[in-house]
């Protein structure tokens, strides 16, 4: 990819969606390699401008990105960790964060609404200033500060030092469990949509632009996503993919568990209309056929399976 400006970045990744779009795997690859090319055009523009880096630095992105199973659409979630304390650092990495949410967003990533990006100082700090945020949100443990934890939880390190955030999970780790709240976090995620109705149908949509399709993120993703998380947590897991924690776990049936999420992926890329971001989440029931459907009950019913199994665990040692 011979791209330099960000423009020329968006018009690359406009002709590769389609045809990365039919394997999960090489799509997120594609997106990784963008937002790398994106993060190069940017450093350069900041060290023109502000000079060379003051220290080793970790971007890392979150959310679907940092599980590596971003759809079509996506938008923004990332941070950076950087080793020196100093205001200085600070100004730098902040205006390099500002710089890098520019980028991503002429290059097609809209700006994530909830700020979750370098270019707020609140995601962009020095590992001791994360290390004190770390141990707030775990002492505080609202629903607020425990999702804080959750997002951070899904990082991957895709530029720099690595090792930065993977001593800061480790850190994370360690201090939920000093602070034991670990079923705090799992009542927090243990609500998601129903799927599947009494009498064994797919629960779609009944209103609204996606009626008749179901919303396969809140009754078939959430389920898989937040066990495999939770369960990582317990087991101190710093992977972040659902399929490759679940292959470190020490769990039963986790061939099945990877199995039937790779499926999910699969439906979501292939019945999803892409549209738009949040058309990615559904896929039309009418379209399926019957075999089909089953397979996708059979989907939800194993997630939510895993969901009760990761709880019992959870509060067990609670």
């Amino acid at each position: 990819m011979k791209c330099d400006t960000y423009s020329a970045i968006a018009e690359y990744k406009n002709t590769q969606m389609k045809e990365a779009a039919k394997d999960h795997f090489q799509l997120n690859q594609l997106h990784d390699n963008i937002i790398k090319k994106v993060l190069e055009i940017s450093m350069k523009e900041i060290q023109i401008r502000n000079g060379p880096l003051p220290c080793p630095f970790s971007f890392f992105v979150m959310g679907s990105a940092g599980r590596f199973e971003q759809s079509v659409w996506s938008d923004q979630d990332h941070g950076i960790i950087y080793l020196d304390s100093s205001s200085d650092a600070k100004a730098y990495f902040l205006s390099l964060g500002k710089e890098i949410s520019k980028g991503l967003y002429q290059a097609g990533y809209p700006y994530c609404d909830g700020g979750v990006m370098s270019g707020n100082p609140f995601w962009c700090k020095s590992q001791a200033e994360w290390e004190k945020q770390i141990l707030n949100w775990a002492a505080d443990a609202s629903w607020e500060s425990l999702r804080y934890l959750l997002i951070f939880i899904d990082g991957r390190s895709i530029y720099g030092h690595h090792r930065l955030i993977e001593q800061l999970k480790s850190y994370t780790y360690l201090t939920i469990q000093k602070e034991q709240i670990l079923p705090r976090f799992y009542h927090n995620t243990l609500h998601f949509k129903k799927g599947i109705g009494v009498l064994g149908q797919l629960l779609v949509e009944t209103h609204g632009i996606h009626a008749g399709s179901l919303n396969i993120k809140e009754t078939a993703f959430f389920p898989y996503i937040n066990a495999a998380r939770l369960l990582a947590m317990k087991e101190h897991v710093l992977e972040t993919t659902t399929l490759s924690r679940l292959d470190k776990l020490r769990i039963h049936d986790k061939k099945i568990y990877q199995d039937m999420f790779l499926k999910l992926l699969t439906y979501r890329l292939q019945f999803s209309t892409h549209s738009d971001y949040e058309s990615g989440h559904y896929v039309p029931v009418d379209k399926l056929r019957k075999d089909q459907k089953n397979e996708l009950k059979e989907i939800i019913k194993n997630g939510v399976a895993l969901n009760q199994h990761a709880g019992k665990l959870i509060e067990k040692e609670g």
